[in-house]
């Protein structure tokens, strides 16, 4: 099984909503071979994706992971397919469970379930991209007579899972399982997990993605940047409780009674930042890119943080450098025929 390092974009709380774009050109130029697109409150992951890959020849598309309460399978399959059929991008989809906050706050949906309901959104998702005509009826899901005109039968949908229930459905029927902040720990032991189920299955290894926070020779704004993050990640299920076994359960204590984001923000130790991602001198990133890698995952995507490096230019350069001295795949894509169009600074500027 390959071994990859991607990118990530960052929706950073403190940023410009167009500097994902900016982090996009700056991986595309450093050769990283595939980008991770998912969505908060400031783009559409489909339409993000698709000025994106319009612009960066060669680049992998990763949408999501997308709440599955709140994305339909035919709307997640219409819109991988767009990607793919306007820019020629390999697109693969990820789904996850999301949050109450997101889901019911924001949607109106109901959150409940995210088991049954992620196991029926693979069943009527996968024979979707695969070109067929939808027909199914579960408990919770439903689609007749929907078929893709431009299908997508390499397509590969992974799940970003919290929970042993959650990690066993990836393991058995997705392709691919997604963690975000995760300690090189937590890796181990996810990767021990899938590989039980999936032998237990009689399937082949899931591959496993790691999404990793880093910056090299991070600044005080650096570290503030981060913490600001990860406070956003203090209250939800599933990740409150991995930091409180982390030995910080007081913020999710606090998060959970309603602190404001900018105290959380302010208690947060660099120290917790380190645990979950890579910081440092460029030899120190790289080193600890590979101890995810040791870990058990199959694709670390670097989180490059911008407070300090402008589209995260250094931080993805260095993961470009771990590529070639660790001999992990890579595959520089080619650079646009001059006149092909605007670039992707030009993109980003536009929605400035």
């Amino acid at each position: 099984m390959s071994r990859r390092i991607e990118a990530a974009l960052p929706f950073w709380l403190d940023r410009p909503d167009a500097e994902a774009v900016d982090v996009a050109h700056e991986a595309w130029r450093a050769g990283l071979r595939g980008l991770w697109v998912g969505e908060m409150a400031t783009y559409d992951a489909f339409a993000l994706a698709t000025a994106i890959a319009a612009q960066a020849p060669g680049m992998r598309m990763n949408i999501g992971p997308l709440p599955i309460s709140a994305r339909a399978p035919a709307g997640i399959a219409l819109g991988a397919s767009t990607i793919a059929s306007l820019t020629g991008a390999q697109v693969s989809v990820a789904l996850g469970a999301s949050s109450p906050m997101i889901v019911t706050g924001w949607h109106g949906r109901d959150w409940g379930r995210s088991v049954a309901r992620m196991r029926e959104t693979i069943d009527v998702l996968r024979p979707m991209l695969a070109g067929q005509r939808s027909s199914y009826n579960g408990d919770l899901l439903s689609s007749h007579g929907f078929r893709l005109r431009h299908p997508l039968p390499s397509a590969r949908i992974a799940v970003g899972a919290f929970g042993d229930d959650m990690v066993r459905l990836a393991a058995v029927h997705a392709d691919e399982l997604v963690l975000n902040l995760a300690t090189p720990a937590r890796v181990a032991q996810i990767r021990e997990r899938i590989d039980g189920y999936a032998r237990a299955a009689d399937r082949q290894p899931l591959h496993l993605t790691v999404w990793v926070p880093a910056a090299v020779d991070p600044a005080e704004q650096t570290w503030r940047q981060v913490a600001g993050q990860i406070a956003v990640y203090l209250r939800p299920p599933g990740y409150g409780e991995m930091f409180t076994d982390l030995g910080f359960g007081s913020l999710v204590a606090d998060a959970r009674r309603g602190t404001h984001r900018s105290e959380l923000t302010a208690a947060i130790p660099s120290e917790l930042s380190r645990l979950l991602g890579a910081f440092g001198t460029a030899s120190e990133v790289t080193g600890r890119l590979a101890e995810f890698m040791a870990a058990g995952a199959d694709t670390v995507a670097v989180i490059p943080a911008t407070a300090n490096d402008p589209g995260g230019r250094e931080t993805l350069r260095c993961a470009s450098d771990f590529l070639s001295v660790h001999g992990v795949h890579s595959c520089a894509p080619p650079k646009p025929e001059p006149g092909s169009g605007v670039t992707l600074r030009a993109v980003s500027s536009s929605l400035q």
